[in-house]
């Protein structure tokens, strides 16, 4: 039997630890799995009645709640730190300075204003410390909760009461800190799940009827509407479009969509109308993968945040048998006072209090990173910092990273002695009323004076049609020109030249014969090629991984300078190259700028995330 809890306290290993300590004796537990992203444990279980198993929690400090298997991924979460914590965290950090103040000031730390000052901060501050420190004693974890607790306490033992408050101000800053970025990653992941829409238009027997696109069935006819994002995933059976399939394979332009195409969830629809198959749930869509894809990479530890994690379970254990040894030993083999030996062993607990850890690793890593923002890169730990001088290869998205995202006229090729700019005016006089990447490209190459246009009419996965100036035009893709009959030698010479470098070609012509042919193209960005150089000058070997077709891929590739190029690639086919490339040679970094690229760039060991563009 399996049961999920979400559990509001479980934000990190420590918790983890006393968790499992507490379940693992217990009858009947066969397996925990531990999903810090989400706070939620699973119990793999053979007791009838889970009640048990929450008692169980709730005996440790936990506040477990049992998640249904239809509560939305986004249910329960709230904000990383309640308000109310904020201001009396705040608070205990005026106290705990005040009493360090008056201590100076009176050359006394023992007074009662001090003592006072320093209480009151512990009691604001110090609450949740010491009550994880007490379930860790009952517990036998022996955790930094514990070692904090029995600091602060020895610290007023001994009478140094405003670094008892100091302790606890600083520990709980720390908790926050990390609760802050923990919440960040748990928001990344909600802002993924927002992307499908919950209700979608599906036929119900002869009607069409909004439902929840969770009680769609496999295989039911779904429709979707100019400007909607694609609920579920399927295949077209009815109607054509174009829809901006950015979110999930990265391709910059809209792809052309017909009976038979595939379509995924979280995807744009553009001005067109289809109907479609459904051929997976909500649970199995590519979006549905990308995410658990991303919450499984996450619960994987880096080789430090292991370290760390196995150094304080042996760290805490320590301190604390070596604290007891100094209380017994001196006195028993060399008969002095126990008084002045605990009084030692209370220094040592403070002074080897991990605080000092805590604190020192965040304000150097801080460092780091505001010199990183200083220079527009946000990095999100220290760890990603270390791990970046041992990579040894690069995979990059193409779209939005290497290239700007935003597809440029590059060619303009005139037939029959037509004039170049007058080739673009009709072009962007015809393409004015489109709101296409492509459209939008070549009016704002021609610029604002165009022709009127009469007789406009969209002629659907193909192109456009008008009058202009009493001459009817067509303007469209390569399909357009094969049914135009405009595919003399000369034209299909140029095409095939120009769709060989991995530009997107689009042809206008009468009703007679092709014009000319424009190229539109996602152009490199300038500071790619000497980016790419600078990677090849450190001995790193780059790779470019797109969702784009392999002749665009290849064709970027070759401007830039990068030694491999794979194209056609789905998320997945993504992750599972990183996971090559890692298993075959050693640490890689991935970047990106969309969520499409979110599962490599969590399974890499180093992901940057191109943070200008889009998702």
């Amino acid at each position: 039997m399996k049961t999920v809890f979400r559990i509001g306290k479980m934000d990190c290993p420590t918790e983890e630890g006393i968790i499992r300590n507490r379940l693992k004796g217990m009858n009947g537990i066969e397996r925990l799995e531990f999903d810090l992203m989400s706070r939620k444990l699973t119990v793999i279980h053979g007791h009838p009645d889970e009640s048990t198993i929450q008692q169980a929690l709730e005996s440790v400090g936990m506040d477990p709640k049992l998640v249904s298997e239809d509560e939305p991924e986004s249910a329960g979460h709230g904000p990383a730190v309640p308000i109310l914590d904020r201001w009396l965290m705040g608070a205990s950090g005026v106290l705990a300075v005040a009493a360090e103040v008056i201590a100076w000031t009176m050359g006394t730390e023992r007074s009662w204003p001090v003592i006072a000052l320093a209480l009151g901060s512990i009691a604001l501050g110090g609450k949740e410390t010491i009550r994880k420190g007490i379930v860790s004693l009952r517990t036998l974890t022996l955790n930094i909760n514990f070692l904090m607790t029995i600091a602060i306490i020895g610290a007023a033992f001994i009478g140094q009461w405003p670094e008892a408050a100091m302790v606890t101000f600083l520990f709980g800053v720390a908790e926050m800190i990390e609760a802050f970025s923990l919440d960040r990653a748990r928001h990344a992941i909600r802002s993924l799940m927002e992307l499908s829409p919950e209700r979608a238009l599906a036929l119900v027997g002869n009607e069409w009827v909004e439902i929840e696109a969770s009680s769609v069935a496999l295989g039911q006819l779904v429709r979707v509407r100019p400007g909607e994002r694609i609920a579920l995933d399927g295949l077209v059976k009815k109607g054509s479009s174009s829809v901006n399939q950015a979110p999930i394979t990265g391709e910059s332009i809209p792809v052309a969509k017909a009976a038979g195409d595939q379509v995924f969830a979280g995807t744009i629809n553009e001005k067109g109308s289809f109907d479609f198959e459904v051929t997976a749930n909500t649970e199995q869509t590519t979006l549905a993968r990308i995410i658990r894809v991303v919450q499984q990479a996450q619960s994987q530890k880096a080789p430090t945040q292991r370290f760390v994690d196995k150094f304080a379970r042996y760290y805490t254990p320590l301190v604390v048998v070596l604290a007891i040894l100094i209380t017994v030993v001196p006195p028993l083999l060399l008969a002095q006072p126990y008084s002045d030996w605990l009084y030692k062993a209370l220094v040592l607990l403070v002074i080897a209090c991990p605080c000092a850890l805590v604190i020192s690793t965040p304000v150097t890593v801080v460092s780091a990173l505001a010199s990183a923002a200083r220079r527009g890169i946000l990095v999100k730990g220290g760890v990603y910092i270390e791990e970046g001088r041992r990579l040894s290869q690069i995979a990059l998205d193409k779209t939005g990273t290497l290239t700007h995202g935003l597809p440029k006229v590059t060619d303009v090729v005139s037939f029959d002695s037509i004039e170049e700019a007058e080739l673009l005016r009709l072009a962007a006089s015809l393409d004015a009323p489109s709101e296409h990447p492509v459209a939008t490209a070549i009016v704002a190459a021609y610029g604002s004076q165009r022709a009127s246009v009469e007789e406009f009419e969209s002629i659907t996965g193909r192109g456009v049609k008008g009058v202009v100036d009493g001459q009817q035009y067509f303007l469209g893709n390569h399909r357009l020109a094969h049914e135009e009959d405009y595919c003399r030698a000369e034209v299909e010479a140029v095409l095939e030249r120009l769709e060989a470098q991995g530009k997107t070609v689009v042809i206008l012509g009468n009703t007679d014969r092709a014009l000319g042919v424009i190229a539109v193209a996602d152009t490199v960005r300038e500071t790619s090629i000497q980016a790419v150089k600078e990677l090849h000058d450190l001995g790193v070997r780059t790779l470019m991984l797109t969702g784009d077709n392999a002749r665009t891929a290849r064709a970027i590739a070759a401007q830039v300078g990068i030694d491999d190029a794979r194209g056609d690639l789905l998320p997945e086919d993504k992750l599972e190259i990183i996971s090559e490339l890692t298993a075959d040679n050693g640490p890689v970094g991935m970047v990106g700028d969309g969520i499409n690229d979110a599962p490599a760039l969590v399974q890499a060991d180093v992901g940057f995330a191109m943070g200008a563009a889009g998702t």
